[in-house]
């Protein structure tokens, strides 16, 4: 007869050999899996290194090719601007290095800048677009015409546009001296640029920007710069605008300009002006516009080539 003694040691007996079981059979699994998992890592590993070579492999070609660019920029624009006068425009985002490097290169090319107007933060804040309509429609000099759009962008421009580049068809400026300097200093009022320094209208204008913008707003800032932009090359003999890698983007100036048929139909847009080929694509976008011919250069995919 079995006691209960004995029923209750088989029984412990019993989870003593499946708890022995389940450890055993768990350390198994854990090494097959740890394995694998190590296995694993090291592929992914060498997937990273591997990609880590190409990158710098392509930045070293990259590198070597701008350097290029920028040894035979100055030769490559020789001329195209020879006695020309651009006035060049800043964005708030666009960077000095690039400014510096345009201004010098349109030099190269036997033009001159001559004026500088760089536009603050608040130019293109959607929440001072009611305060710009008001500040250029006070400030238009007399006998002038703003366009009929109302958003704040091409309203800028027509104001901006008339002070800073001379009338294609008679080679004269469109406002008097005093005039411009009573707009320029209230828009600086306003807070929407910084005074300039000796300003002349020229025959082209060159807008210079940075990358794609983000944030709150960030379409129609975007959208600003661009009508603004556009209405500048409507003005004059024409204009470009040009950004860094990424203003191609969706939120981008240049971007938003390239989505509209009219606008590059007219204006000449470069999308990588860091680059020493973006620069040179600019001077040579400028060339263009004075034989009524606009494209869109540099190296994102609306872009039809690197240079004109």
């Amino acid at each position: 007869m079995i006691s209960l003694r004995y029923h209750i040691i088989s029984v412990a007996a019993v989870f003593l050999a499946l708890a022995v079981g389940v450890v055993l059979g768990s350390s198994t699994l854990s090494r097959t899996l740890l394995s694998g998992l190590a296995d694993d890592r090291d592929g992914l590993a060498k997937q990273v290194a591997d990609l880590q070579a190409e990158r710098n492999g392509l930045n070293v070609k990259l590198a070597s090719s701008d350097g290029f660019a920028g040894s035979i920029g100055p030769m490559a624009v020789r001329g195209e601007l020879d006695q020309r006068t651009v006035v060049l425009i800043t964005a708030s985002d666009a960077r000095p290095a690039d400014r510096d490097a345009v201004k010098s290169l349109i030099g190269n090319a036997g033009g001159t800048v001559s004026g500088e107007l760089a536009l603050t933060d608040a130019f293109a804040d959607p929440q001072k677009a009611d305060q710009l309509r008001d500040v250029v429609t006070r400030l238009l000099p007399a006998g002038l015409q703003l366009p009929t759009a109302s958003d704040p962008g091409t309203l800028a421009g027509g104001l901006v546009g008339s002070l800073a580049v001379i009338n294609k068809d008679t080679n004269q400026p469109q406002a008097k001296p005093n005039e411009v300097t009573a707009a320029l200093t209230g828009l600086s009022d306003g807070g929407f640029v910084r005074m300039p320094e000796n300003f002349k209208p020229g025959q082209l204008a060159l807008v210079l920007t940075g990358s794609a913008l983000t944030g709150n707003g960030a379409g129609d800032r975007a959208s600003t710069m661009a009508r603004f932009a556009a209405q500048i090359d409507r003005s004059g003999a024409g204009a470009v605008l040009a950004g860094d890698t990424g203003s191609a983007d969706a939120t981008g100036p240049v971007g938003m300009a390239r989505a509209d048929t009219a606008t590059t139909a007219i204006l000449s847009t470069v999308d990588n002006v860091e680059l020493n080929a973006g620069r040179v694509a600019t001077v040579l976008a400028l060339s263009e516009q004075l034989e009524g011919k606009a494209g869109r250069y540099g190296t994102a995919g609306t872009a039809q080539s690197v240079v004109p």
